[in-house]
């Protein structure tokens, strides 16, 4: 099984929704970063459960233990361990589900590849996983901002029908925790946390649409084949739980322009090297960043897990209906944005080092 991503920055994720606890080893990290226990603590305590109604009532308080790899606040440059306990499982609450296959979910399909699954919540497959990739992004967010300039923020874009009017360019971390949704549109936000609501009373669930935004980020990240920067993105963004979709730039409306609308034309940068007057590319070109922002958008699916009767079957192929107890989230959008900014600084932090690899002779 495949739990590890990254070339330069790689990191292996581990652990079961409810098992004794999950984490992460990063390996790739250069020495002398200066990162503490609070700093990962702050996007875990962003993506954790229980903050509001519009998420699941499990209360984990996911307090990270660094186990290796940072002393005295310092990166060592060896291997990063860190490990989150588990503390509020319950899997006797899937008991009743264990030889049934939920609808949407990771059973049958688990099941059908290596011939055994962990019943209790999604074991790997839960949204609980990505905790390691959160703390481990926390570190890459340090090494991007100091090492490089970068900045990475997203939030709720769209709810179900309910779409936010948001200048990318402008929005703040602040404005993005300014309410439980985390929309920086205030009226929009208000609109999806009524939704939200409204479908956990009807043991429902939506969707919607995380966009997000690297400011910053250097031109010559990416390479122009298979392992293009947005290629990468895509693939590590539409790793996560409940992805769907991915967009960079203009993305699928960027079919209706023609090509006089869609390119962006080059003007002198204050800085002496090419801009873009627009950024239609979301940042890169033929697979490589070109100096602008990078903007990328996931659909994610309405939460597999409800309350709704649904029609199934269990191991013997018997037709079942299943009720579905437990605690879930009745819109993922407000836990997957960090989910998202982390592994969109994952990707950025392994192809820096990879270009500051090729930068050992002059040009």
């Amino acid at each position: 099984m495949a739990s590890s991503m990254g070339q330069l920055f790689r990191i292996s994720t581990f652990g079961e929704s409810h098992g004794g606890a999950v984490g992460v080893v990063v390996d790739g990290c250069p020495p002398r970063l200066r990162i503490t226990r609070e700093e990962i603590q702050h996007d875990l305590d962003r993506r954790r459960p229980g903050q509001s109604t519009l998420t699941t009532p499990r209360q984990e308080p996911d307090l990270a233990e660094i186990v290796s790899g940072v002393f005295e606040d310092q990166t060592l440059g060896t291997p990063i361990g860190i490990l989150v306990r588990n503390k509020d499982a319950r899997p006797s609450s899937y008991e009743h589900m264990k030889d049934v296959f939920r609808p949407s979910h990771a059973d049958y399909t688990t099941e059908a590849k290596y011939g055994i699954r962990n019943w209790q919540g999604g074991g790997r497959a839960s949204a609980r996983e990505t905790i390691g990739r959160v703390a481990a992004a926390a570190i890459a967010r340090k090494l991007l901002a100091e090492g490089a300039g970068v900045e990475v923020i997203a939030w709720v874009h769209r709810v179900h029908e309910i779409e936010a009017k948001v200048d990318g360019a402008k929005v703040s971390l602040a404005d993005v925790e300014a309410n439980p949704v985390r929309c920086p549109d205030a009226a929009a936000a208000a609109q999806m946390t009524e939704a939200i609501e409204a479908a956990r009373r009807r043991g429902d669930s939506l969707g919607g649409v995380v966009e997000c935004v690297a400011r910053g980020v250097p031109p010559g990240l990416g390479e122009p084949v298979f392992d293009k920067l947005e290629a990468d993105l895509a693939k590590a963004l539409i790793s996560l739980p409940a992805a769907k979709g991915f967009e960079i730039g203009s993305g699928f409306e960027g079919t209706r322009l023609t090509g006089i609308e869609h390119n962006d034309p080059f003007v002198p940068g204050e800085d002496g090297r090419p801009r873009t007057s627009s950024n239609r590319s979301g940042g890169i070109q033929g697979g490589i960043s070109n100096g602008e922002a990078v903007v990328t958008r996931v659909a994610f699916k309405p939460t597999a897990t409800i309350s709704q009767a649904q029609q199934t079957v269990d191991r013997e192929g018997n037709a079942v209906t299943l009720e579905a107890q437990g605690r879930h989230d009745p819109c993922v959008l407000p836990r997957a944005v960090p989910m998202v900014e982390a592994m969109v600084c994952l990707v950025l932090a392994d192809h820096w080092l990879r270009q500051k690899s090729l930068d050992v002779l002059p040009r």
